[in-house]
């Protein structure tokens, strides 16, 4: 098992060298590896019904966090999805993106993003969940930035990774305070504790965490701006990413989390109202669009609202049909987007108000658009009537205002059935445009993926039976730990649920008559543009930026000198508000010892050197009486028996002095710092701050010594790391990473200031 999650992660590092065999037509054998995938998790279908699979190899077992995965119902649906969409979008993507200069690149990026899919959907400890949900993130951002030379890609990857990043974060403290309340990070464990994070006085503010991570993940209102923008990716990322994986990741997220979060006043109320605001207003925004990405786009967004609203209803029904919803969804979604890449492809245009009489040209992607806008309409015998079926049932039986949620459900549908016939019938029916009578059929590397899906979509409606005790039914289970008695069929007879499908199919098809599509009719509707989440966050950031310009201009200004004024004027006012609030001096002057001659003669040669520094006219001159000051500690470590400090100090303090005296050359003419009253603010602070440094040694001194630290150093020394230099083994070993850390920064500041050294830029006068 840890193998198949990690062979996209494979794939991509054998892309690495490799990658410039597969850039023409070897590029499809990369289906292969979804493919053998997809059959592997396929194998598991009778295993899963018999019960969750779990597999499990250490990692980091001291922090309790090891490789265990677990395949369940809910996981194999997912991991389902991914290998054999994946399948479908690798193969796709060969004859897509034929010829393209970074097409291995491309496929390093899918075949990442597939693998952090799987370990998302396979993990059973959350820290482990987190890293895979981050990695999504990371892999989804070079994919949506895939056009880099496009300012608008570049823009939309950075927006959608700072939103699902910054919700990622908050995630990550949720989950830290579900292991803290839990003691434990297994999901299997904090399952077993019961009702333990329910009762707990942080439930809420867990709620809020996981909350925040999800809904920015699955583009929830008010975070759902980014999935439009990320339409600037190549289709095949759309297809992938934004059908049928990463938007559903915070769908899994919820899921996942019912039975342990779930059935709770907090829980079900908020996922209802964020999931039947976002629907009915994503499903609406749809029909004011004419590109038909953006379409898509929006209608996804409406989905995903469907399946929060779904797992909010929480009841059986509910979670059943949120369970074929996402199987419905995938398959007509997928579709849709595909035969969208085909129309951009081959016409060069996503306009749906130019574009008509395509399946004169392209009618096996005609055929393909038509089965998946229908099963997107819920018509029978397609999937999606079940699927649309079973969502009024949900509604309808519903502990919350029943009607009303059914309402909200039939409005949500009907706009929905719009968009799907807009993007899948509008297209192709109707007159050709002489513009597009060259137009020819792409390759059926294009076209048989959508017409496979659009197909599957048609044969579960008509039998439901080959994916209702296989994947639905094991997948609800584990959400409720119950088995759902009621198997999933096409007609139920007549009743009030027969009668809400025809009343959407109704009003839906009457408003594709009705309402054509028209670009006056979005350029009336983005005058509301400004008060829009987007513009909102934009605005904010705007006055964020002024702000941080300021900041800036103010603490970050180019001059090291005042860095090291606010510096030092901080800890200044932060030692002085420790030493005086409520802490009484104790400095006892009777312990320490008497002051001898030639610590004066020193003290009075660092004085000396230090008042000629500050006041020299020559750097040559001030680094000299620096280089006195350092020699002069190194004659009081030797006074008081520190000879290993001495000669670290003596060798330092030479070193630094030659390579300023090396420099000094390259630097520019001596400025004169002839302000006053900056030469009187900074002696001020300079005296105040080594004032308050020297009382805090004087109170350091008239401390009981604690030699604990010292006696475990000292005698474990040799014991635990074979050193007998004490010093050597506290840095070496026992601070081992924080010594690892010190030589990474060095390493690195070294390393940019060779680059500098080497960097020759001609300036423009």
């Amino acid at each position: 098992m840890l193998l198949a999650v990690v062979s996209g992660f494979l794939l991509s590092i054998f892309m690495l060298p490799f990658g410039k065999w597969f850039k023409g037509n070897g590029s499809v054998l990369l289906g292969f590896v979804p493919l053998a995938l997809f059959t592997y998790f396929l194998s598991y279908i009778p295993a899963v019904q018999s019960g969750a699979q779990n597999f499990s190899y250490q990692w980091i077992p001291s922090l309790g966090v090891n490789l265990n995965f677990r395949l369940d119902g809910l996981s194999l649906l997912f991991s389902l999805l991914i290998t054999g969409i994946g399948t479908l979008v690798f193969i796709y993507t060969s004859n897509y993106l034929k010829g393209h200069i970074y097409l291995d690149r491309f496929y390093v990026y899918l075949s990442m993003f597939m693998a952090s899919m799987l370990g998302l959907v396979m993990s059973d400890n959350l820290l482990l969940m987190f890293v895979f949900w981050e990695l999504t993130s990371i892999s989804s951002f070079f994919l949506i930035g895939f056009n880099n030379e496009d300012s608008a890609s570049r823009k939309s990857s950075l927006l959608a990774l700072a939103i699902t990043g910054g919700g990622g974060l908050l995630l990550l403290v949720g989950i830290i305070l579900m292991g803290n309340i839990s003691q434990t990070y297994s999901f299997q464990e904090m399952m077993a504790t019961g009702s333990l994070l329910k009762e707990h006085a942080l439930y809420g503010l867990i709620l809020l965490f996981v909350f925040a991570g999800a809904f920015t993940k699955s583009a929830q209102f008010p975070f759902h701006f980014w999935l439009p923008g990320a339409m600037k990716a190549p289709t095949p990322v759309s297809i992938y990413l934004h059908s049928a994986t990463m938007v559903k990741a915070g769908i899994y997220l919820l899921a996942r989390f019912t039975p342990l979060l779930g059935n709770h006043e907090f829980w079900n109320t908020t996922l209802i109202i964020i999931g039947g605001i976002t629907m009915l207003y994503a499903a609406f925004h749809s029909i004011f669009r004419t590109d038909l990405k953006e379409i898509l786009a929006y209608s996804t967004i409406s989905a995903l609202g469907i399946l929060v609203f779904l797992l909010g209803i929480g009841t059986a029904y509910a979670l059943e049909a949120a369970m074929v919803f996402i199987l419905v969804h995938a398959f007509y979604k997928a579709t849709l987007f595909l035969v969208t890449g085909i129309i951009d492809h081959e016409t060069k245009s996503r306009n749906v108000a130019i574009l008509s009489g395509l399946r004169k040209v392209l009618f096996p992607v005609a055929l393909a658009g038509f089965l998946a806008a229908l099963s997107n309409a819920g018509l029978p015998p397609f999937f999606g009537f079940i699927g649309k079926d079973l969502i009024y049932e949900s509604t309808l039986h519903s502990d919350y205002f029943p009607w009303v949620l059914t309402i909200l459900a039939v409005l949500t549908n009907v706009f929905l059935l719009y968009a799907g016939f807009q993007a899948g019938i509008k297209p192709f029916i109707g007159k050709l445009p002489e513009q597009f009578a060259k137009v020819h059929m792409p390759s059926p590397l294009l076209w048989i993926p959508p017409l496979l899906l659009a197909v599957a979509g048609l044969l579960f409606g008509i039998l439901p039976s080959l994916i209702d005790g296989t994947i639905v039914k094991p997948a609800a289970f584990s959400l409720l730990k119950v088995e759902i008695d009621a198997p999933i069929k096409l007609w139920h007879g007549f009743n009030t649920i027969l009668l809400l499908s025809g009343i959407t199919l109704l009003v839906g098809f009457l408003l594709f008559i009705l309402l054509k599509s028209s670009e006056k009719r979005l350029q009336f509707f983005s005058k509301l543009e400004f008060i829009s989440p987007l513009s909102l966050i934009y605005n904010f950031g705007n006055v964020f930026n002024k702000f941080s310009r300021l900041y800036t201009g103010l603490l970050q200004n180019s001059f090291l000198r005042y860095y090291v004024l606010t510096i030092l004027s901080f800890l200044s006012i932060l030692l002085a508000y420790k030493l005086f609030s409520g802490v009484r001096l104790n400095v006892n002057f009777a312990t320490l010892t008497e002051i001898t001659i030639y610590e004066v003669m020193i003290l009075g040669m660092m004085i000396a050197a230090i008042m000629l520094t500050v006041f020299s006219n020559s750097r040559l001159a001030a680094i000299a009486s620096m280089g006195v000051v350092g020699f002069s500690i190194c004659l009081l470590f030797v006074f008081y028996s520190a000879p290993d400090l001495a000669m670290t100090q003596f060798a330092i303090d030479t070193l630094t002095v030659v390579m300023f005296v090396l420099i000094i050359y390259r630097l520019p003419k001596y400025l004169t710092y002839s302000n006053l009253f900056a030469r009187i603010r900074d002696g001020i602070i300079a005296l105040f701050f080594g004032s308050l440094i020297s009382l805090l040694v004087l109170e350091v001194l008239n401390e009981s010594m604690n030699k604990a630290t010292a006696e475990f150093y000292a005698n474990n020394a040799y014991v635990l790391a074979k050193g007998k230099n004490v010093v050597n083994v506290i840095l070496v070993d026992f601070r081992g990473l924080d010594t690892l850390v010190e030589i990474t920064v060095l390493s690195i500041a070294a390393i940019g200031v060779y680059s500098l050294l080497k960097l020759n830029v001609k300036l423009e006068r």
